[in-house]
């Protein structure tokens, strides 16, 4: 997709530098309204069958009294469509009337039924009117308008209805599920996505059917973003109405990774306005996915205060399709080397062997070694202490300026400086100099400095509480001045909580990172008094999550990465204890993405870029798949695993973890 057939670059939000919210229509979903004036709704979906009433019931009541505004429950049939009239007036006979969301795929009779007895359904346009055979089809304007008839004639019952009724509708697309008809003439692109929305949505406005919120999910956060912007624009482009949005990563995993993933694709979109509606998809119980999404949502409560950013007239970054910034090469940054990771020692009393253990290197003892394993950091920020050893090959140190004229060894060590010491500097490193950079720096004498400096290497800082605006607009400047040198993207919070943490800071650097922008990344919390176990923990935690953030923006796949569906009534087998078990056994292969699937209807499609897939096809009964092609069609479940980790073998991808060594693997 070029970016010269798409609209102009930010017409997707009102500012990128100002923040507020995107204005829609309001849609009525039952009692509580979506987009317009509204808050932003959280929502989750049950995990039970959906033919057990009372076990649906406990399961909504759980999520309602967290703070799930909307219940979806799946229907993939006309006998679980009527039994959500079941659900429903037992949850009011309890006193809970929160909005019940059908959940539809395949199945437009279900969808039919649905939408007479509950507040909304939701469709997916890949696969309401289609089926996908993976088939590449050769259409000509004659024949795709055929096809756009025969889909109309198949939706328009289920217009009329939710017409008739009241009822709202999500057309909500999902990057895996997409149609061959829409791949054949869009491709796999978030192009492709929105067009396979908005053909659902003409006919909607034809029939002037408007209580509509759209979707555009992909557990790839990149194609993620991409499509909910592009999605907005083309809304504008096509002069259609502004739905109201729901965002949503699709099979995001669960525990630490799942939280971040999610952050980077839906926190990216909230930070330009863009949301009405969120559903954290996490493989866990579906009240656990509430307090996550409420705590992404309530930053933008009071976010319109920030401290004013200078507008961005030109925007130089293509917003629909990524491109890395150009940059030049210093030492292992920038260029084609993948983004760095730098940590902060500078609290650390009297460092040992031992305490960089919390960063991924192990000293081992016997050998007289040291040993990395795959989130090992690359830079250790020791602030005016320098580190009392050597440190091993793959990690460097960075430490202030002033400390580092006084150190021994000027060539392993790297200074660290402030604007005005590195313009008054008399002496710095040969060949890799790190320099703080904030909105003050940016000023012509910096620049002109900096144009002919091939080692100077820029930490942007800011203390906006629209922080990643600023940050965008810091890259925005060093841009326009045709500055190349490496950029770190650096971000100090308060001490927060652990799961706040993770969130704030995968939205904060996450929606820069899917955007191209950033060489590496640098995060930290102004710490209280820790001891020091405590303290090194907590630099374990920033250093994990550091790679989190990068694996999740894909921009350094550090470790295995797990697509596993939230879970729901389809769900053939225990989901989480699956997820856990497939983790322990496959958690060291590198870069290797694995699909873990409830059922078929999320199978090969919702799986879209993962290398292996382990789908649920009956009770005990497992298909196994290599990308988007199944191998074993109907394994037992108590084989299922040993058999993927086979298919892996057999594909060289395996490595064993070493029982002397268990950071190093063989």
């Amino acid at each position: 997709m070029s970016s010269n057939l798409i609209v102009p670059a930010f017409s997707y939000c009102d500012s990128l530098t100002a923040y507020s919210r995107r204005k829609t229509i309001a849609v009525k979903i039952g009692d509580i309204g979506c987009g317009g004036d509204n808050p932003i709704r959280l929502q989750s979906m049950t995990t039970t069958d959906t033919m057990d009433t009372l076990g649906t019931v406990e399961q909504s009541i759980r999520m309602i009294e967290a703070g799930c505004e909307y219940i979806r429950i799946t229907a993939p049939s006309v006998n679980e469509a009527q039994n959500l009239k079941n659900i429903k007036d037992e949850l009011v006979k309890r006193g809970y009337h929160a909005p019940i969301i059908a959940d539809i795929h395949f199945t437009p009779n279900a969808a039919e039924v649905a939408a007479r007895l509950i507040e909304k359904v939701r469709v997916n346009p890949g696969n309401y009117a289609d089926k996908k055979k993976f088939e590449v089809i050769d259409y000509t304007d004659h024949t795709y308008q055929a096809e756009l008839e025969r889909i109309r004639d198949k939706f328009l019952p289920l217009v009329k209805i939710c017409k008739e009724y009241g009822t709202a509708m999500r057309i909500g697309t999902n990057h895996g599920s997409l149609s061959d008809r829409i791949l054949s003439r869009y491709g796999d692109t978030p192009l492709g996505m929105v067009e396979s929305a908005l053909e659902f949505l003409r006919i909607c406005e034809a029939e002037n059917y408007y209580n509509i919120v759209i979707s555009m999910k992909a557990s790839n956060t990149r194609v993620m973003v991409q499509a909910y912007r592009l999605l907005v624009a083309k809304l504008q482009e096509e002069g259609l109405k502004p739905y109201p949005l729901h965002l949503g990563v699709t099979e995001a995993g669960e525990a630490e990774d799942g939280r971040i993933k999610s952050a980077v694709g839906i926190g990216t979109l909230l930070e330009d306005g863009l949301g009405d509606t969120v559903r954290v998809s996490l493989t866990e119980p579906p009240e656990f996915e509430i307090p996550v999404a409420k705590a992404l949502v309530d930053r933008y409560n009071d976010r319109a205060n920030h401290k004013p950013i200078k507008d961005i007239e030109n925007y130089p970054i293509n917003p629909y399709q990524y491109f890395r910034r150009e940059s030049i090469e210093v030492q292992n940054l920038g260029a084609q080397n993948v983004p760095r990771v730098i940590v902060d020692y500078s609290k650390v009393a009297d460092v040992q062997y031992e305490d960089l253990k919390a960063i991924g290197h192990f000293y081992y003892a016997p050998t007289d070694k040291w040993n990395m394993n795959d989130l090992g950091a690359d830079y250790i920020y020791s602030g005016d202490t320098p580190i009392p050893f050597m440190l091993p090959n793959g990690l460097k140190e960075l430490i202030n300026h002033s400390a580092w004229l006084n150190v021994t060894d000027k060539s392993n060590k790297f200074p660290l400086f402030d604007h005005d010491s590195y313009m008054t500097a008399a002496m710095r490193h040969t060949h890799t100099n790190f320099i703080k950079v904030n909105y003050k720096a940016m000023n012509e004498a910096f620049y002109t400095k900096l144009k002919t400096d091939k080692t100077a290497v820029l930490i942007l800082e800011t203390n906006n509480l629209h922080a990643m605006a600023a940050l965008r607009r810091l890259s925005v400047y060093l841009i326009d001045n045709g500055i190349q040198a490496p950029i770190i993207l650096s971000r100090k919070y308060e001490d927060i909580a652990e799961d706040q943490f993770q969130l704030f800071s995968a939205t904060d650097l996450g929606g820069l990172l899917v955007d191209g922008i950033g060489d590496g990344v640098f995060i930290s919390t102004e710490l209280l008094e820790l001891d020091k176990g405590a303290l090194l923990q907590r630099i374990a935690q920033y250093n994990t999550t550091s790679f989190g953030i990068l694996q999740a923006a894909r921009t350094r796949m550090s470790k295995a990465e797990y697509i596993s569906c939230p879970s729901c009534g389809r769900t053939l087998f225990d989901l989480q204890e699956t997820t856990a078990m497939i983790r322990k056994r496959t958690d060291h292969l590198k870069g290797v993405k694995i699909g873990i699937m409830g059922c078929i209807v999320n199978g090969p499609g919702e799986m879209a870029d993962a290398d292996y897939g382990y789908v649920g096809v009956g009770k005990d009964k497992i298909a196994l798949y290599k990308g988007q092609t199944v191998i074993k069609k109907a394994v037992p479940a108590a084989n299922a695993l040993d058999e993927l980790i086979e298919l892996i073998r057999q594909d060289g991808r395996w490595a064993d973890v070493s029982l002397d060594n268990p950071s190093a693997v063989v």
